[in-house]
């Protein structure tokens, strides 16, 4: 309670500058279910991907960035960056994605959620290694991803009880991810009760076999799901089928397919198709006036 009385402190006092972010843990104390898990959370810069990444989260947190007050709509969304439950692409899937939703007046909470322990000074090679199989990766995924999904449904509940104290609508939360936190986000939503359930989702490039739960919810729950007709995992038709699915209980779902993209295009520029969909995201946003 006194970390939150400080941190709405000074959420107040910065005014109408965009705040700095502020990292809030989940849990108190040990995430249940984790307890026994002694090894520390790092980050790798020199890798494959070419951008930071994060690996063994063992303390699962939420990151906040508000907008100008100016600006501010009421409207927030917890981003769920991917990695396939090894490593979090925290930077073009998390941090980035916060700043371009701050700028449009969206809150945004960078979601930290728990993953499988990376043992090499190298989450890259050592993930790729084990992505040959997607069959053994599933099961060595499966018990983490119940974790990350109270991660997600824990961070849910923070930020909507908390959601007055700093001026956001209840009402207006949405749950985003991409690939592996694009499976998170739809385990969040399909999982949720009244109290953690998200008010909108946007799966970008997700992995649709690993999602738990297949209750797609009777509330009003609109979606964006977008992804690339050449992605090199051959994510493409799981975001097709969660498009039919949605569609079929007829909930209001918006998919774009791009001709080119590959995986993992994030909030990188690459010339390809892809590189708009934060323009179709924003139209979106706006049409169901989450944004003004």
């Amino acid at each position: 309670m006194k970390g939150f009385i400080i941190f709405s402190f000074c959420y107040l006092l910065l005014g109408n500058l965009a705040f700095s972010q502020e990292r809030i843990a989940l849990y108190s104390g040990k995430a249940p279910g984790s307890e026994s898990w002694n090894w520390n959370e790092a980050e790798s810069a020199s890798n494959g991907f070419n951008t930071r990444v994060v690996y063994n989260v063992v303390e699962p947190s939420i990151t906040a960035y508000f907008p100008e007050k100016s600006k501010a709509n009421g409207t927030s969304v917890i981003v769920a960056p991917g990695g396939a439950f090894h490593i979090l692409s925290i930077d073009s899937e998390g941090i980035e994605v916060a700043k371009w939703l701050n700028q449009r007046g969206v809150a945004a909470f960078v979601l930290k959620y728990r993953l499988v322990r990376i043992i090499s000074n190298d989450p890259v090679k050592e993930l790729s290694a084990k992505m040959q199989d997607f069959n053994k990766l599933d099961e060595i995924n499966a018990p983490v991803v119940e974790l990350a999904t109270k991660d997600g449904l824990k961070a849910m509940e923070y930020v909507r009880q908390h959601a007055n104290a700093w001026g956001l609508n209840p009402q207006k939360i949405g749950f985003m991810g991409f690939s592996a936190g694009g499976t998170l986000t739809m385990s969040v939503v399909q999982t949720a009760t009244d109290a953690n359930r998200p008010n909108f989702v946007a799966p970008i490039y997700l992995y649709k076999k690993a999602v738990l739960g297949n209750q797609i919810p009777s509330q009003r729950i609109p979606i964006f799901i977008a992804a690339a007709s050449d992605d090199n995992l051959g994510l493409a038709p799981h975001s097709v089928e969660l498009y039919q699915d949605w569609l079929k209980a007829k909930q209001p779902v918006e998919l774009h397919m791009y001709t080119q993209g590959g995986h993992g295009f994030g909030m990188r520029k690459m010339n390809t198709p892809s590189d708009f969909w934060t323009e179709d995201f924003e139209h979106w946003l706006r049409f169901h006036q989450f944004i003004l």
